[in-house]
């Protein structure tokens, strides 16, 4: 059975990882017949958003504690992901891909991305292992991968010209379709940088997961 390691950036939209991204991605990887583990830096969070009102909180979280929400607490910190163990990664998305696992929110064409993430996504990338990065998280991609990584954020002018500076081969994508590069095994999809709803995130995530799974 083929074995996927889910990095989560937290627990929300303005601060952590996407919930509803992060579930559709669990639940595909299963109804495909694969299995999962969930991991996550044991860190602080950039600052925790009331997602109410949108105000920044007092006390800020932590990033492993608020991820265990989304996984039912069968998760792991990322210090212990052995790659070994695994065939593929995936990374939701949600604004804690860039502001827990890098800091592309808050530094744009000068981010980098968080040393424990960086070692286990490159050991993935090294290992020529399929991955997939869906909504803000592919940002990361060329921080991690060779120049010319062709990824995708859906269609946004500015983040993709950010990312492209950073050396990356943006390309445009509809919000349910995804965008692969065959030869660094790598797959990106928008969702909720273009989704309104739910049916729609679920779209390109399922083929996000399915790609990832054939390019094992």
């Amino acid at each position: 059975m083929k074995k996927i390691a889910v990095i989560l950036a937290g627990c929300g939209v303005y601060d952590g990882a996407e919930i509803n991204e992060a579930v559709l991605t669990l639940l595909h990887i299963l109804k495909a017949g694969a299995e999962y583990q969930c991991f996550a830096p044991d860190i602080e969070q950039l600052h925790t958003i009331n997602h109410l009102t949108g105000e920044e909180m007092i006390a800020n979280r932590n990033v492993l504690v608020e991820a265990a929400r989304i996984a039912r607490g069968d998760i792991k910190a990322i210090t212990e992901l052995n790659i070994d163990d695994f065939d593929a990664l995936i990374i939701p998305g949600g604004f804690g891909a860039a502001k827990n696992l890098s800091d592309f929110a808050t530094q744009g064409t000068s981010a980098s991305v968080q040393a424990d993430v960086l070692r286990s996504c490159q050991a993935f990338a090294e290992a020529k292992k399929a991955a997939g990065y869906m909504c803000i998280a592919p940002a990361m991609l060329p921080l991690i991968y060779p120049t010319g990584i062709k990824t995708t954020i859906g269609n946004d002018a500015d983040t993709a010209a950010a990312i492209s500076q950073l050396g990356a081969q943006h390309e445009n994508c509809t919000v349910d379709n995804i965008v692969v590069d065959e030869q660094h095994k790598v797959v990106s999809t928008p969702a909720y940088m273009l989704a309104e709803n739910l049916l729609e995130a679920d779209k390109g995530i399922e083929k996000l997961v399915k790609k990832v799974l054939d390019l094992v």
